[in-house]
């Protein structure tokens, strides 16, 4: 009993010391995420309070910048619009697109390591270069895809001056960036089992079906993330419309990032801006929980458990 006794305490002591090494190696994770996010979100949502242009002192109002936000705001309603609409787009055309070129890519082809560059490279792009390229293909006359589309008998398309196309034609744009995303459904196909593949072969299962009860269980924790994370940025998108629309034409692609730069920057409403920001903020916090709320219905855990 004493040795047994003297082997729990000893084991207590490693425990206890091995807690203080991971508390004391957490402090910068804590100090990062105390002082990087929640510090600058409470004086975000402090500022909304406020009436502020940056020189003068802030004059406390209360709740009405969020009030004129919803109420007077003659852009908040078409942003809104416009930011969940680009998002859904660029993030499900993202999402089909990198998992299809993944799939590609991770298969025995000639110079499979050139494509595989040749696909992200995209992604690490100055934006300057890839909006002035991108403004070229779009351009209403001497543009490649509308010489495309005059060469096939088709009529010209105003990509970016038709409220109609501006957000799809932005929206390519974020697809045709979505390197990042290739690289992660990449490393994940390739950390799919080979023997389920080959079992279910064995077993008269057809390609088609060997990726939707396979492919797409395994790489489910994958796609979560990636859908994640793509849902996020575009949701702030904010380049496409400085670089290419200026928010038009007319508000169709003035999203809410574009609508908060323009009254911070341009009007010199940082409270206003500000509250602006919160309604991002809000809006990024639904969407994920939404997304949390529902994962536990589609995301396959190897050990049986759903979570």
């Amino acid at each position: 009993m004493e040795t047994v006794s003297k082997s729990s305490r000893r084991r207590a002591r490693i425990y206890s010391a091995e807690a203080r090494v991971a508390y004391i190696c957490l402090i910068p994770a804590f100090l990062g995420l105390i002082f990087l996010t929640y510090v600058p979100l409470l004086s975000v949502l402090g500022i909304s309070l406020t009436s502020w242009t940056g020189l003068a002192k802030p004059e406390f109002i209360g709740f009405d910048n969020y009030v004129k936000l919803f109420t007077t705001d003659p852009y908040i309603k078409d942003s809104i619009i416009a930011t969940i609409y680009f998002a859904l787009l660029s993030v499900a055309g993202s999402m089909i697109y990198s998992l299809f070129i993944a799939m590609l890519l991770n298969r025995k082809i000639p110079a499979r390591g050139f494509f595989r560059a040749v696909f992200y490279v995209p992604y690490v792009l100055p934006a300057a270069a890839i909006y002035v390229g991108w403004s070229w293909l779009y351009e209403a006359n001497f543009g490649f895809f509308n010489y495309l589309l005059s060469e096939i008998g088709l009529s010209k398309v105003l990509f970016i001056a038709d409220s109609s196309y501006v957000v799809p034609s932005l929206s390519l744009i974020s697809v045709w960036l979505a390197g990042n995303l290739i690289v992660i459904f990449l490393a994940g196909l390739q950390n799919v089992p080979s023997v389920y593949h080959e079992a279910a072969e064995m077993d008269g299962a057809n390609g088609w079906q060997r990726f939707l009860h396979i492919t797409l269980p395994c790489m489910s924790p994958i796609i979560f993330y990636n859908l994640l994370m793509s849902l996020i940025a575009n949701l702030q998108v904010v380049t496409p419309a400085l670089a290419l629309t200026n928010g038009g034409p007319g508000n169709s692609s003035r999203f809410m990032t574009y609508l908060m730069y323009d009254q911070a920057f341009v009007n010199y409403k940082l409270g206003y801006a500000c509250a602006t920001t919160f309604i991002i903020f809000a809006i990024l916090a639904a969407f994920t929980a939404v997304l949390f709320k529902t994962s536990n219905r589609w995301i396959f855990n190897e050990g049986g458990d759903d979570k």
